[in-house]
């Protein structure tokens, strides 16, 4: 809380609250003038209130925190599919505020459309305009928050390969949305916590379920490759030629002048001698 609360009047300070200390500062240093005094009390009044939106900033952000935390521990992950983004006229840090219009289901929720107010800033709108968000969302009220490092995965913003020693193959899922949600589904039941790169090899139950959804996922992939293999036409010999076609063959050899006479008159022989 204390750390928060620093980072907090810093920004507070850095927002234009360094009036008030500035102001008590010039009351003290010119010797406590009379005529100053007024900067004394209005340094005195800015500084205060310095501190208790500092304290406030610092109590929604603990709130907010604690709110994520039981979320993340008791929510459940779901799919929020932007079906409209609209302007709100507002900017922060020259960041749009923008409106979207979600339609949200998962796993034992009744589908449900909300709505929520988020800066599209420059690494999330690509997120927004691919229209698939990741939300944990509280099955009992159905309020949510909108995960932007999940998102990032789903929406294909981010690369998602996993590599299975097992298989000695790298199975690249980038942009799936269906099987990348049902392995962050697997990761938080087992509580696996989310980094840049997992390795499962230390709990070879999830590994298991993973790579389960990986292979469905891939099936699909390899059977068309297969297919023409196991669905080529069967070409049937070619009929052996007839001894009159063997025969028309070498006189005609020998009119082209291919074979010799004596090379004529063996391969007859042993055509007639065959029959």
């Amino acid at each position: 809380m204390l750390v928060r609360y620093l980072k907090a009047q810093v920004m507070v300070l850095l927002c234009g609250g360094l009036v008030g200390p500035i102001f008590l500062a010039v009351y003290f240093y010119t010797g406590q003038d009379e005529l100053l005094k007024w900067m004394f009390w209005a340094g005195l009044l800015v500084t205060a209130i310095d501190v208790l939106v500092a304290l406030g900033l610092a109590g929604f952000g603990q709130m907010r925190s604690a709110e994520l935390e039981q979320l993340e521990a008791g929510g459940v992950l779901a799919l929020a599919e932007v079906t409209g983004i609209g302007e709100t006229g507002t900017r922060v840090n020259d960041q749009p505020l923008v409106k979207l219009n979600l339609q949200i289901s998962g796993p034992g929720l009744a589908p449900f459309q909300a709505q929520d107010k988020v800066l599209a800033s420059v690494s999330r709108l690509p997120m927004i305009t691919a229209r698939k968000l990741v939300a944990l969302v509280d099955p009992a009220t159905n309020k949510f928050h909108i995960d932007w490092q999940r998102s990032a995965l789903v929406s294909g913003m981010m690369p998602v390969r996993l590599t299975s020693e097992q298989d000695g193959r790298t199975y690249d899922l980038t942009g799936r949305s269906g099987p990348i949600m049902a392995i962050l589904q697997i990761l938080k039941t087992n509580g696996v916590a989310l980094e840049g790169m997992a390795d499962l090899r230390s709990n070879p139950a999830v590994r298991q379920q993973v790579m389960d959804v990986v292979r469905r996922a891939t099936a699909a992939e390899r059977e068309p490759a297969a297919a023409p293999a196991a669905a080529a036409p069967v070409v049937p010999p070619a009929p052996a030629p007839s001894t009159a076609q063997r025969l028309q063959e070498i006189e005609t050899l020998r009119a082209m002048g291919t074979i010799s006479e004596a090379e004529y008159t063996a391969k007859r022989a042993q055509i007639i001698a065959e029959l």
